[in-house]
């Protein structure tokens, strides 16, 4: 009996002490945790976008945590969070700007055309490797929804072979943004409803010839716009929306339908 119980009581004996060491490990190497950088990450939605500048929630939280950021940089999270990380920094938070993405391009199947048979996968970026895509516009959209398949809100759907954004589920988070591989989609304020929806840097004449709802460059809009708020540069109309009032000239100007309003 004897040489059953000695294995048995000394097996007993090292698990305790096992047991013992690292309850005391345990103690004294334990990170403290941060209560107050946990509930910011808890109020936070959870998007990881970066739309905050930062590479994720996690990192976000932490920031605000240390006091290395402003409560009110969450887009997707809105008015809602920002507000909700005020109430746990006891600071006061402005008003967040609600944000909405603009596909800036209009190159649907009935205004250009491809020019290449695209045989490989069926992605925006890897098509983008050969000539810059498979459509007679080198600036447009390829049509193979990578930002699609970025969205986490089912907010942006190709119609037409060309990307659109539903405002009504848009949370301005960007990650359609950085999916495009031609740069496209750009991150507009949801109270400017005028946007130019052509991203060809080509002279009138060529671009004309690619793509039948382009910007040709003529400058009807610059010239027409009372607050000067479009400029063309680079054969392309630009927007600069601080300067925006959303009056509509430029879209009415516009001869070729290439500036659109309620664009997001």
């Amino acid at each position: 009996m004897e040489a059953i119980f000695t294995p048995v009581i000394i097996l007993v004996v090292t698990g305790l002490i096992s047991s013992i060491v690292l309850v005391v490990a345990a103690k004294f190497m334990a990170v403290k945790v941060d209560q107050k950088q946990l509930d910011l990450r808890e109020a936070l939605p959870g998007a990881n976008c970066g739309a905050c500048g930062f590479a994720g929630c996690d990192e976000y939280a932490a920031k605000l945590a240390a006091g290395e950021a402003e409560a009110n940089q969450c887009v997707p999270g809105g008015a809602a969070v920002a507000q909700r990380i005020g109430e746990i920094l006891g600071v006061a938070v402005d008003n967040v700007e609600a944000q909405c993405a603009v596909v800036q391009c209009n190159g649907c199947s009935s205004a250009t055309d491809t020019v290449m048979d695209y045989q490989g996968p069926k992605t925006c970026a890897a098509c983008a490797t050969f000539f810059q895509g498979s459509g007679a516009c080198k600036f447009g959209c390829m049509g193979y929804g990578d930002c699609v398949a970025a969205c986490q809100y089912n907010a942006i759907d190709l119609v037409n072979g060309v990307a659109q954004v539903d405002r009504t589920l848009c949370v301005g988070c960007g990650m359609c943004a950085k999916a495009c591989p031609h740069g496209l989609i750009a991150m507009v304020s949801v109270s400017k409803t005028v946007a130019v929806l052509c991203s060809n840097k080509d002279k009138g004449a060529i671009s004309r010839k690619v793509c039948k709802n382009s910007c040709i460059g003529c400058k009807k809009c610059e010239r027409s716009c009372p607050s000067g708020a479009i400029k063309v540069t680079d054969n392309l109309a630009r927007i600069d929306y601080s300067l925006c009032t959303n009056c509509n000239t430029c879209v009415e100007q516009c001869p070729t339908g290439a500036i659109h309003t309620s664009a997001c």
